[in-house]
């Protein structure tokens, strides 16, 4: 797994937007996390296509807490079926991934 990774997911409100978002930085999950929205999804589900208005949380973290940030999101997230994406990041700015990589170890 790559060395730092922003990880989204999508949820049903800014309320719980906010609160995945807090809970993940709480816990040293993730250094950050952005909420974005709405945004309008359009997706399968249960055999009929549906539409919603949704919030977009994106957060930034290493690829050792990924797992448990995962599990974090799956535990805490509304939706049966939560959407956790992980994406590489392959460049940044050397003094951000640092911060990233301290604040999500505590130190």
């Amino acid at each position: 797994m790559a060395d730092f990774l922003t990880v989204s997911t999508t949820t049903d409100s800014a309320d719980s937007a906010a609160a995945l978002a807090r809970s993940a930085v709480t816990a040293r999950l993730a250094a950050c996390a952005q909420v974005e929205g709405p945004v309008t999804s359009v997706y399968w589900w249960r055999g009929t296509v549906d539409t919603a208005q949704e919030w977009r949380v994106v957060l930034k973290t290493t690829g050792e807490r990924y797992a448990a940030l995962e599990a974090h999101l799956r535990a805490a997230h509304p939706y049966e079926v939560p959407e956790v994406i992980a994406v590489p990041v392959v460049a940044g700015s050397p003094d951000y991934l640092a911060w990233v990589g301290a604040e999500t170890t505590g130190h």
